[in-house]
């Protein structure tokens, strides 16, 4: 005959108990006998309703799936030649995806003859991380792949942004 441990439904132990006579006291409080540590020696067994167990433990995940945030990557595509005009409406969306909390990845799609000088699209790349330096960091470095240049850019941190934000007050004051 196996022995357990048991727990009441208070959490005080009980002492160690026959498994047969620790299902009795379970079912005589109208409660279940859950085992919660297989692995202990004597294994350990608490009185507990196990329908509220379930309730409450479903409850705690959709709380945690609530409030976990999901983090995008959105993609924005430049061209090697790409105009004053175009450059600035693009970097404008991507702020507007940083400022949301996306992930941006830069995409310089390279066509035909324009494989040949590759320092045009890294020149882009490099102007856009200038530019968006005091918003976001670049967490992967443009690399080549094909006949396309990549870089991924992340939102700084909040804390990071907000120190950013008072430094920029502090050079105005003066």
């Amino acid at each position: 005959m196996r022995e357990c441990r048991l727990i009441d439904f208070d959490g005080n132990q009980m002492g160690v108990y026959p498994t047969s006579q620790a299902l009795r006291i379970a079912e005589s409080a109208g409660l279940d006998l859950v085992e919660i540590a297989p692995n202990a020696e004597p294994p350990v067994c608490r009185i507990m309703d196990y329908g509220k167990f379930k309730y409450d433990q479903a409850i705690k995940a959709k709380q945690a799936r609530k409030n976990q945030t999901k983090i995008e990557i959105k993609e924005m595509k430049f061209r090697p030649k790409i105009d004053v005009g175009d450059y600035t409406t693009k970097k404008k969306h991507v702020l507007r995806f940083l400022d949301a909390g996306n992930k941006v990845k830069i995409t310089i799609m390279f066509r035909g003859r324009e494989m040949a000088h590759p320092e045009q699209g890294l020149s882009i790349l490099e102007r856009l991380a200038d530019d968006l330096k005091d918003v976001a960091v670049i967490e992967n470095q443009p690399k080549m792949e094909g006949r396309n240049m990549h870089m991924l850019i992340a939102p700084l941190p909040a804390a990071a942004r907000k120190k950013k934000e008072n430094e920029k007050q502090e050079g105005k004051d003066e």
